[in-house]
């Protein structure tokens, strides 16, 4: 039902958002600093910042020390900064900020049927990357060993749009050799964080013009779908399928359309920020995957996930 409460501007996260691009936490992380200090190496007008870390002060965010030093507070620095703590969110939250340039073309978009513009895509892929990996770390364990019930000892797996390695960290703890694919800019940027002693090979390429060769005992496909519209991924559905031996298993992890008001929504943001994206139902699914070769199961609910996991006759 319509809520009300949402109508409210969000002040306290866009004035955290500037701050972060700004980098305003990083370089009070380097060292206390004061607000004369900090408005040089920023490169910032000094009554801006001012008012600003006035507001962050009382938001609990940094406190000036005895002698007018900017230092972050602890809760922030949990937050930010301390991987072990169980506040801590890193920076995944700017793709949220980055969305709302995206947003509010909204009446735009409709008039045109035309995503919006966007502005520094390699800052905000970077910010994707944080987020996806972030979220996907709550739900991994439980998702991993979902997708690996039923196959055999020594599986190989594709992880298509894995770029994040949550996924595929997850798999190769449970004992599979994981194929990542994704592009090459992900690839770059994630290629550092990977574990070498683990059996996990990052592939750059596009899976709209194809899959590495397989064959696989699984292909999962974690949040790529709603990218694309049906044609596309009735594609990536029949190349899944070349790639994947007799009674290999594909499963798709997506918000399903019909199933709640987050997939609808979720739709308009594909509206935003994609060519031919959006949420697709189960039913839609389910042709796209027999007719790729596929018997379809039941969709169920993982972690929070919406799991469809299809098996090659």
């Amino acid at each position: 039902m319509p809520d009300p409460a949402a109508f409210q501007l969000p002040q306290e996260f866009l004035l955290v958002g500037a701050a972060v691009e700004i980098g305003l936490f990083d370089e009070i992380k380097k060292g206390s600093s004061t607000l004369q200090e900090l408005s040089v190496r920023l490169d910032v007008d000094y009554r801006a910042l001012w008012t600003v870390t006035e507001a962050l002060v009382e938001l609990g965010y940094v406190v000036y020390s005895d002698n007018e030093q900017i230092e972050l507070t602890k809760e922030a620095e949990n937050i930010f900064y301390n991987l072990a703590h169980s506040d801590y969110t890193g920076f995944s939250f700017m793709h949220g900020y980055n969305l709302i340039a995206s947003w509010i073309q909204l009446p735009e978009v409709i008039k045109t049927g035309k995503p919006a513009s966007r502005k520094d895509k390699g800052r905000h892929s970077k910010d994707f990357i944080r987020a996806m990996s972030y979220h996907a770390q709550r739900s991994a364990a439980l998702i991993a060993d979902y997708c690996m019930r039923g196959l055999p000892a020594g599986r190989k797996i594709l992880d298509v749009g894995g770029g994040p390695l949550t996924y595929a960290k997850a798999f190769a703890e449970r004992g599979a050799a994981v194929t990542v694919l994704d592009l090459p800019e992900v690839i770059d940027m994630m290629s550092p964080e990977l574990d070498q002693a683990l059996p996990v090979k990052m592939v750059k390429g596009d899976f709209t013009v194809g899959l590495p060769a397989g064959p696989y005992d699984l292909v999962y496909l974690g949040n790529v779908c709603h990218i694309y519209g049906e044609k596309e991924n009735r594609r990536l559905f029949i190349d899944a399928a070349k790639e994947t031996v007799k009674g290999g298993h594909i499963i798709i992890s997506d918000m399903i359309r019909g199933t709640g008001a987050r997939a609808a929504v979720f739709a308009v943001n594909m509206l935003i920020n994609t060519v031919s994206g959006g949420t697709w139902t189960y039913e839609q699914y389910k042709v796209w995957l027999e007719d790729a070769g596929f018997r379809v199961c039941p969709w169920e609910e993982v972690g929070g996930a919406q799991l469809i996991r299809g098996i090659k006759e």
